[in-house]
């Protein structure tokens, strides 16, 4: 399987089909004059991510940013490595920064794969902020349920609202997990009326009311 676009400005690069097995779902955004990516994949799959944009077009050194979306080590364990490389900023939330700066409670003894702890150079404190990474702007909410500081992110893109909500579906049985923060945060993501929502491990919802399905169906399980 090949990266490709879901939809204007907007790439899916890494996953278990595209990069390695352990790794969760990598999303790419061109967002000129640089390129954004939302998680990195277990750590395994660095050299791949990196063939997977030359093949849209792009060039590695683009990609200034990598917004982590929490600190399990399937969507973070290439982050040390990409930091190294490319000298890229990483986001996320200061609940779960800690973690990805330590290395404890990043569930990499669960894939057993090694972790290098990694800087977080900007650490989200409130429910929502925005950042403006090149030409779009990037809104991050903050859903606790999964994890104390997971991140969800979406952009207004081309006429369509397109949600990046990584683990939606859990668990949230985890160290660390809360279903009732969890219920609260799946409820404010369903009032954001997406149009497109790229999840973390299950694919690509669309249109509106596949995305608004799939959410609910998740929030009932709780």
């Amino acid at each position: 399987m090949k990266p490709f676009e879901i939809c204007e400005d907007v790439y899916q690069i890494g996953g278990p089909y595209l990069s390695d097995p352990d790794d969760c779902s990598v999303y790419l955004v061109r967002s000129e004059p640089q390129l954004v990516l939302l998680d990195c994949g277990a750590g395994r799959s660095f050299e791949k991510l990196m063939e997977n944009i030359r093949a849209l077009g792009f060039q590695p050194e683009q990609l200034k940013t990598i917004i982590a979306t929490h600190a399990h080590i399937d969507h973070i364990g290439a982050l040390a490595e990409f930091k190294k490389e490319l000298g890229c900023e990483v986001v996320a939330h200061y609940r779960d920064a800690e973690r990805i700066e330590s290395g404890e409670g990043t569930g990499a003894e669960w894939y057993g794969l090694p972790y290098t702890p990694c800087r977080v150079d900007i650490k989200l404190t409130q429910g929502e902020e925005s950042l403006n990474l090149g030409k779009h702007v990037f809104n991050l909410l903050h859903a606790p349920g999964h994890t104390p500081g997971s991140l969800v992110c979406y952009l207004d893109i081309g006429g369509q609202r397109v949600l990046f909500g990584q683990d939606i579906h859990g668990p949230y049985n985890l160290p660390g997990s809360d279903p009732e923060l969890a219920r609260k945060s799946l409820q404010k993501l369903i009032e954001l009326e997406a149009d497109i929502l790229c999840e973390g491990h299950f694919g690509i919802f669309q249109p509106k009311q596949e995305v608004r399905r799939y959410i609910e169906r998740h929030l009932r399980g709780l």
